[in-house]
């Protein structure tokens, strides 16, 4: 008997879920603990896992339909099965059509959400040959949502690639690896083709269920947060000299004699973490009807992705190494960056850090990650004039360093005590090591 495989609930927040892209086709095998597809949540991309053995025998929806959690995606069964019918919480589109791998466009599909128009679709016919690519007569690419979007902040033209998926289907994929001469070019005109970076389109960007989720959060911290920002200058030479000494020992050494490399990021990952020993107070949540001081440093710090920007969480931070805290962050921007972090992996932090100084931004305020009591925001170390203590102006290393914090759960001068905490361990790097 065939088994449905529903729109699984992968975080706390999911209503519904937009598959992204099949992994498995109709009729093909599968077994339990295969992956048949990803689909995008309000946090991220993940696979859906398949839990029996046997055949994929129908899709119940195409590449960039939103499904409400529970809804069946697919059904698997023996070779020859009928399907059973799926049921849907969906709104209804304005036409049914049958579900297949490769779709093309009917009437729209009544989004859960108010969100730009994404082409919806139906599956091509059988003997439908790959689609033509786009041209000044109109005629249709087919393209999944995320490949559009990703060859619109590439600036490429979809109609000089060769899909791979299904039909001749444009994936991501085919996006990321596409050379760049498919740049978007005015074929009409025998003038040398603009410059990429000189080409301005007007685009409708679908809005992701990721991009959908954040813009909910920090509205919703802007507003019921009352934000108040303080700024610090820091002396970075020590740190910088620290972590130069570091990686001079460990980093050509292997992994199994102890070698690695650390990132400013992760020696600052540590200073947030030791600092909150020193001032608690810092390590707290807006709970409503009381004010919870957390006994562990969660500490969350933000990963930019192609989709928005993520906030894996390390655990129990202060407890940790500097070496353990360089390989847990390692490990978890791998996964941000491939999309596979856990739900529980971005969530329930106390304490919340981003880094915007390997872009040369030298100072700049965070919005605070609910229900934190403040995030710290990291800015470039620039060389500039300063007054020693001599007197004398001299080259320095300066490091700015700004907190946001949420004024019902702690004062001005909790935020200031713990930027003080911060700057006198980053100028002595070395105490946090013992």
């Amino acid at each position: 008997m065939a088994t449905l495989i529903d729109m699984p609930k992968l975080s706390d927040t999911m209503t519904v879920g937009t598959l992204v892209r099949w992994l498995k086709n109709e009729g093909d095998a599968v077994a339990n603990g295969d992956m048949i597809a990803e689909v995008e949540t309000d946090k991220a991309t993940m696979e859906v896992e398949c839990f029996d053995d046997g055949v994929l025998i129908k899709q119940y929806c195409g590449e960039g339909t939103e499904v409400a959690v529970g809804d069946p995606i697919a059904a698997v069964g023996e070779a020859g099965e009928e399907a059973p019918a799926g049921t849907s919480s969906a709104p209804a589109p304005a036409e049914t059509a049958p579900a297949a791998p490769e779709p093309a466009p009917v009437a729209p599909v009544a989004p859960v959400a108010p969100v730009a128009p994404v082409a919806p679709t139906t599956p091509a016919p059988v003997a439908e040959a790959p689609a033509a690519p786009a041209s000044s007569s109109g005629t249709r690419i087919k393209a999944s949502p995320l490949a559009k979007k990703i060859a619109a902040e590439k600036g490429l033209d979809l109609s000089t690639l060769q899909g791979s998926g299904p039909g001749g289907r444009i994936l991501k994929e085919d996006v990321l690896n596409a050379k760049p001469s498919a740049v978007a070019t005015d074929t009409t005109s025998s003038a040398p083709a603009a410059a990429p970076a000189a080409t301005l389109e007007a685009l409708d960007i679908p809005v992701t269920n990721m991009r959908k989720s954040i813009g909910k959060a920090l509205v919703g911290s802007k507003t019921q947060a009352p934000h108040f920002y303080l700024q610090i200058e820091v002396d970075g030479a020590p740190l910088a000299k620290l972590r130069a000494e570091l990686n001079g020992k460990l980093a050509d050494l292997p992994p199994e004699h102890g070698g690695t490399k650390f990132s400013v990021n992760d020696l600052t990952l540590k200073a947030a973490a030791e600092a909150v020993r020193r001032v608690p107070a810092i390590n707290r949540s807006w709970e409503g009807d009381t004010i919870k001081q957390h006994p562990n440093v969660h500490l969350a710090f933000g990963v930019a992705i192609d989709d928005g920007l993520v906030t894996p969480v390390i655990r129990d931070a202060e407890t940790k190494g500097l070496r353990e805290i360089g390989a847990e962050a390692k490990v978890l921007i791998k996964k941000a960056r491939g999309k596979k972090l856990t739900p529980n992996e971005m969530s329930g932090s106390t304490l919340t850090v981003t880094n915007l100084g390997m872009f040369g931004i030298s100072d700049f305020y965070g919005i605070i990650n609910p229900n934190n009591a403040a995030i710290l925001s990291i800015g470039a170390t620039l060389k500039k004039p300063v007054v020693n203590e001599n007197d004398e102006i001299v080259v320095g290393q300066v490091m700015k360093i700004g907190l946001s914090g949420d004024h019902r759960t702690i004062d001005g001068a909790v935020g200031a005590q713990y930027l003080q905490a911060l700057k006198e361990i980053l100028e002595a790097p070395a105490t946090m090591l013992v």
